[in-house]
């Protein structure tokens, strides 16, 4: 048991009943957002300690007064801007109490009278106020320029003595638009609903298509580890009635929608979707499938893979644009995550800074987080083979502590296995890359990082026609993919013995390293354009001046002689060696 000196917050949800006997599964998909997007990160940006947490309440300790104020001058401003639209029945908002006082410490828990007095406080605050004892008013009234009234001394349930107490005003509190949710954008994953899809043919028999097509889309989104998709049970509440999407996203707190309908015309079905932007009600993306009454199953597969494809690369590039404006030092683990792989795919070494940077606060902010343990091997992988690290050695073995910490932390992640695919590729160890990738496929067939690395193995192997494929195929599912597909595809074109399309693939670069000048020759060379496969030569010597081939042979990892010696011997046509 310890006791010490310490600043208490005490917060609990107005009208907590009342919402859960309205509706139970809306009101607590509601808080629950309201505590990832907004209130765990306020807590954890201002020093603060979560003791405890109750059905509609949560205790906080803070070492600094300061701190406790201003977290909870966040907490209820922002929660004043989400609720500016909704409707007053639905809001749903909190009391705080903050008091000052010696606290008992004992099995990760806190008593004594300090608390009780925090407790009682937040009784007597305002709904979507914030109450406070006159010790955290004085530490506090020439620290932050925020209004003070004296409510003078009041009588509290089961505390002997009077207590003095004091309201905080939210006028001024100045909190900077960035660190705000004007926009409720979301700091979590994404979250997304897929609504019943309607039964538009008149056919009362298609009613089990639409069913069963929903709920296959339902469950393909649920295997993408970085969305949060509403269940079935919430989602088909809404079954044969009238929407409103914002309506909807609010009770489920959903973010982003998924709609569509069927229709049979004659022996033709007809599946139409759309994603849309929640709070702006805005379309980002619609599709139409006509496809021939032949099985309707197969349709029923077919569409869903199709679906479940594309929502999720359509889905981040809404995000991603959502990034463009909004400063990382304001991101909370997800975001921050993101926002690292958009850098990574740049792949310059001053990108991999900032996502290395990006990376480590995400996994700073989520311990538990696996996802982002993955991609920060996958970020100081992209280090480690660019040279951009001091110690390789020291960095070799960070990718590898972190990939275990994924591992252990969830074996179902495909990012999780699609990294340990490529650091065994990158060991020459191809039959444990297999078995990984193979993996990552299986957990997620859809995925175009692991579809685009299948492509990139089996041009290793030594079946690079099937890895074209494959390649292009990740190109279909996210038409936003990251500039290096055209290089994958490059290296697969050339071991195809296809150089014109190999180049062509190349010249989607906006800029290319010695590796990729180095392709570029040799398909020249094996062209006999000596003149344009000498300027890539010098291309290269430029970025490289120790360029030699045996060095650079060795850095690739094909599991067939031969297809080394036709590098090899298109590297010597254009003059390497």
């Amino acid at each position: 048991m310890e006791q010490r000196l310490a600043a208490v917050l005490a917060a609990d949800m107005a009208g907590y009943s009342r919402l859960m006997e309205a509706d139970e599964a809306g009101t607590l998909a509601r808080l629950r957002t309201h505590r990832i997007e907004l209130i765990d990160p306020a807590i954890a940006k201002n020093k603060g300690r979560l003791i405890k947490t109750t059905g509609d309440g949560l205790l906080v300790e803070f070492q600094s007064v300061t701190d406790a104020v201003k977290c909870a001058v966040e907490i209820q401003s922002r929660m004043k801007r989400r609720n500016s639209d909704v409707p007053e029945d639905r809001r749903i908002e909190f009391r705080i109490g903050i008091n000052l006082g010696d606290i008992i410490f004992e099995d990760d828990d806190i008593f004594g009278d300090g608390v009780n007095i925090a407790a009682r406080a937040e009784q007597l605050a305002e709904v979507g106020g914030i109450c406070v004892t006159a010790a955290v008013a004085t530490q506090v009234a020439d620290r932050l320029e925020l209004p003070i009234d004296d409510l003078g001394e009041k009588i509290l349930k089961n505390i002997s003595r009077p207590v003095h107490l004091y309201r905080v005003g939210l006028e001024g509190a100045g909190l900077p638009a960035a660190a705000g949710d004007t926009a409720k954008k979301g700091v979590c994953k994404p979250t997304i609903v897929v609504l019943p899809f309607d039964n538009m043919s008149g056919d009362p028999d298609q009613e089990f298509f639409a069913d069963g097509l929903t709920e296959d889309i339902i469950t393909e989104l649920s295997r993408r580890h970085e969305l949060f998709v509403i269940s079935r049970n919430s989602s088909f509440v809404y079954k044969n009635q009238p929407v409103n999407a914002r309506e909807v996203a609010a009770s489920l707190g959903a973010q982003y929608l998924v709609e569509g309908s069927v229709r049979k015309i004659g022996e033709r079905v007809r599946v139409t979707v759309q994603l849309i932007d929640a709070q702006s009600d805005a379309h980002i993306w619609a599709d139409k499938y006509d496809r021939q009454l032949d099985d309707i199953f197969a349709i029923q597969d077919e569409v869903t893979a199709a679906i479940a494809a594309t929502v999720p690369g359509r889905l981040e590039a809404a995000q991603r644009d959502q990034l463009s404006r909004t400063k990382p030092a304001n991101m909370a683990a997800y975001e921050c995550a993101l926002a690292a792989k958009v850098l990574h795919h740049r792949g310059s070494a001053a990108d991999n800074e900032q996502a290395q940077s990006l990376i480590d606060r995400a996994v700073s902010l989520d311990p538990g987080y696996a996802h982002a343990h993955a991609w920060r091997a996958c970020i100081l992988g992209q280090a480690w083979v660019y040279g951009w690290c001091a110690d390789k050695e020291a960095t070799w073995a960070e990718i590898n502590d972190e990939l275990e910490r994924a591992l252990a932390l969830d074996d179902n992640d495909a990012d999780v296995h699609r990294i340990l695919a490529a650091v065994n590729v990158n060991n020459n160890a191809l039959t444990t890359a297999r078995y990984h990738q193979e993996r990552a496929l299986f957990l997620n067939p859809n995925y175009d990082l692991v579809v685009v690395q299948q492509g990139e193995l089996l041009t290793w192997l030594g079946r690079p026609e099937e890895g074209v494929e494959w390649i292009r195929k990740a190109m279909r599912l996210n038409p936003h993919h990251p500039e290096r597909f055209w290089s994958h595809l490059g290296k697969a074109h050339f071991a195809a013995r296809q150089y014109g399309e190999a180049i062509e693939a190349f010249m989607h670069l906006s800029s290319m390293d010695e590796t990729q000048h180095a392709f570029i020759a040799a398909c020249y060379g094996w062209l006999g354009d000596t003149i344009a496969a000498g300027a890539h030569m010098e291309k290269v010597r430029a970025l490289n001046p120790s360029f030699e081939i045996g060095a650079f042979l060795g850095t690739l990892h094909y599991a067939q002689e031969s297809d080394v010696q036709h590098l090899r011997e298109g590297l010597t046509k254009a003059g390497a060696g």
